[in-house]
């Protein structure tokens, strides 16, 4: 399952994952790259619950944006490699 998945996301793990550079991961890394992504969802998630009945178009703008970083910290933590975790932090060695 891990290796579909890997595959239908792998435009975005390419990204993160390309290059040849040395880097450096702390343990705790996935997992706080994990909880910053479900606090972002919660933050989307509470701009879409409290959007009015009428409201323009604005108010999707916070909703993409911040749904969109939660989505790839989802991908990157739990599919990711310890490259790509490490290039989401900028960690070089």
């Amino acid at each position: 399952m891990n290796q579909i998945l890997r595959k239908i996301f792998s435009p975005i793990l390419n990204i993160f994952e390309s290059g040849t550079e040395e880097y450096a991961i702390k343990p705790l890394s996935r997992k706080i790259l994990i909880t910053v992504s479900v606090l972002f969802s919660v933050l989307a998630s509470a701009v879409f619950y409290l959007m009015p009945d009428n409201a323009d178009a604005g108010y999707f703008l916070p909703i993409i944006i911040f749904g969109g970083i939660a989505l790839v910290g989802f991908i990157v933590g739990f599919l990711g490699t310890d490259r790509a975790v490490a290039k989401i932090w900028g960690s070089r060695s």
